[in-house]
């Protein structure tokens, strides 16, 4: 063999070993598209180091509103997602972008305020009956308006109230997550609806009461879902899988269940592992 043939070969070994040694760790490397509630709370700062621990996987948490985590699973962006707006995640599923959905924990959402309270919700039973006097009352209102489960949900109340907020001067859009828009809205004195979780952790820092809670319309239900690789082959299927399973285990169920209740008195969310939706909070 020549010489020049030899550094040949050598080079094509080489750039074989360091591209297959590329793909190995790319397929160590999990997205998990998810919602912002879920990294608010500190939830995932818990669980994640756990399972990294444990399986060796990295995960790279991209943390949006359910909407566009779905968007994310629909363009092949992530390997799996960690949401909560079941009419969407249904959808996505049948629409063939994702597969083994899995209920995994819920909490519920809240209505926050003001203690000055001037459009006098506090106590009311009916969320669509709050939102009437906040609109009545023409008190600010921030909405996320990002297309997450909460948003989602926000409208759908509104709907169910008759009423169309959009325009309005006292309805003013964040665009932002959980976190940031519940800041605003105790800067402004301003009503929102939150999910119980992120309220709870930033409670001690924002200026805001929860005032309507309890009604069943206000569950919060989340669900881990697997891209589908069939539509995507990029997809770490193995990686999905393993932490699908492993948030749907004892042992995270068991974190789950506890998590938050020695700082807040109460857990920030309650595990359903195994359960039927219908049967979440029940």
């Amino acid at each position: 063999m020549s010489k020049i043939k030899a550094i040949t070969l050598f080079f094509i070994i080489f750039a074989s070993f360091v591209g297959g040694a590329d793909a190995m760790e790319k397929q160590k490397n999990i997205i998990l598209a998810t919602t912002t509630s879920t990294q608010d709370s500190g939830l995932l700062d818990v669980l994640i180091p756990i399972f990294e621990k444990k399986t060796g996987y990295f995960v790279k948490t991209i943390s949006v509103g359910s909407g566009a985590a779905i968007k994310m699973g629909e363009k092949g962006e992530a390997d799996l997602l960690l949401v909560h707006s079941p009419e969407a995640e249904k959808k996505f599923v049948e629409s063939g972008f994702g597969i083994n959905r899995k209920l995994v924990m819920h909490n519920d959402f809240v209505i926050v305020g003001p203690k000055e309270d001037a459009a006098k919700i506090k106590g009311e039973k009916s969320a669509l009956a709050a939102l009437k006097k906040i609109a009545d009352s023409s008190s600010v209102f921030l909405t996320r308006a990002d297309n997450s489960g909460t948003h989602t949900l926000e409208q759908k109340i509104w709907k169910k109230a008759n009423l169309n907020p959009e325009g309005q001067k006292w309805y003013q859009q964040t665009g932002l997550g959980m976190g940031q828009t519940l800041k605003i809205s105790s800067e402004k004195n301003g009503y929102t609806l939150s999910d119980r979780g992120t309220y709870l952790a930033l409670k001690k820092n924002i200026a805001l009461e929860i005032l309507v809670e309890g009604e069943p319309i206000l569950l919060n239900i989340y669900h881990v879902i697997e891209v589908n690789s069939a539509k995507w082959q990029k997809v770490n299927i193995d990686g999905a899988k393993s932490f699908s399973d492993f948030m749907v285990s004892k042992e995270v169920q068991d974190i789950i269940k506890t998590f938050g209740a020695d700082k807040f008195g109460s857990p920030l969310f309650l595990p359903d592992a195994g359960k039927k939706d219908e049967e979440v909070g029940k």
